[in-house]
């Protein structure tokens, strides 16, 4: 079966029988999960071994947003209300103390992915926290402080890598400049790009990862036009020249209401511009079979580093 361009939501505790023959004849590269997905832990386990078990690939990608703090999808089992990146950001000293607090959390979330059969965490933010109570990004960042912002998102990436799974760095280029919510309106910048290079940018050349999420963000004085997910010159230019991200790019979802056009538009203008994988989150299984019709089966650049982040998985199952 060959494995296609995006990565799809899914309806509820279970596949449900229409999910089963959809994904019986297309093989999307991965399922993200969300709360919605999730009753208990030995449910999303069975859930996760049903995805893999249709497609044969125990290392197929499953992945969820499980950040802590608000962004938690298993807030029924739970309670990381505390433990948002801020609070780590603002207790960060460079002793072994704090170490053990950040590495004790990353470790409960580990777990309960793994358990899960779960093996890629969204994460991290490595947007810079701005301190405007207006800021959409807000305590989802770790820090003002590129120093700080880099040193926890490299400890994360390795510590999840090194636990066998694998990890999204976000929003490329940069989304804590904004107020606005691109879940539900577009964000506009007027920022200069010397001014985002010294500031937004900085952190995301000094991080490698192989995957990575695109901002649903117009940055005017770059491309007046395209947000940065469906910009052929923000790809081109800032994230793959500039920024010299050498991973698999792939958009935030493709619903969010910041993007102007139906899914299957979105999903066109997303793969011209440069991104290589599509993300669809709603788990509407007619748009779903829409976008199964125009986006194309990942390029040779996409499966060498899907391979890549396979190893990482069976290295350790």
């Amino acid at each position: 079966m060959k494995t296609h361009a995006i990565i799809y939501g899914i309806n509820g505790f279970k596949l449900n029988l229409k999910e089963i023959n959809f994904f019986k004849k297309y093989k999307p590269w991965g399922i993200i999960l969300f709360t919605r997905n999730i009753a208990n832990l030995d449910q999303v386990r069975n859930l996760t071994c049903s995805i893999k078990d249709i497609f044969k690939d125990k290392n197929f990608p499953i992945l969820i947003d499980q950040e802590g703090g608000n962004v938690n999808r298993f807030r029924k089992i739970i309670n990381l209300d505390k433990y948002d990146a801020k609070y780590f950001g603002d207790i960060y000293k460079n002793n072994k103390k704090f170490y053990l607090k950040f590495n004790k959390f990353l470790k409960i979330n580990i777990s309960i992915l793994k358990y899960c059969g779960i093996n890629i965490n969204t994460v991290p933010v490595l947007d810079l926290f701005n301190q405007d109570k207006k800021s959409v990004i807000g305590n989802r960042a770790f820090a003002k402080n590129h120093n700080t912002v880099l040193k926890l998102s490299k400890h994360l990436i390795n510590y999840y890598k090194n636990s066998g799974l694998g990890t999204v760095i976000k929003h490329i280029p940069g989304h804590g400049c904004t107020m606005i919510d691109s879940h539900y309106s577009l964000p506009e910048v007027n920022f200069s790009l010397n001014y985002l290079k010294k500031n937004d940018f900085r952190i995301f050349k000094k991080v490698d990862n192989h995957l990575a999420m695109t901002a649903h963000i117009l940055y005017k004085k770059l491309d007046s036009e395209k947000c940065a997910t469906q910009s052929k010159k923000i790809i081109k230019d800032i994230i793959r020249e500039y920024l010299k991200f050498k991973g698999i790019l792939m958009s935030d979802d493709i619903c969010m209401k910041a993007l102007s056009g139906n899914v299957v538009k979105n999903a066109k203008l997303s793969l011209n511009a440069g991104c290589n994988l599509i993300l669809h989150c709603s788990g509407n299984i007619d748009e779903m079979k829409k976008l199964s019709l125009v986006v194309p089966e990942i390029d040779n650049f996409t499966n060498k580093i899907t391979d890549k982040i396979k190893a990482i998985f069976h290295k350790f199952s």
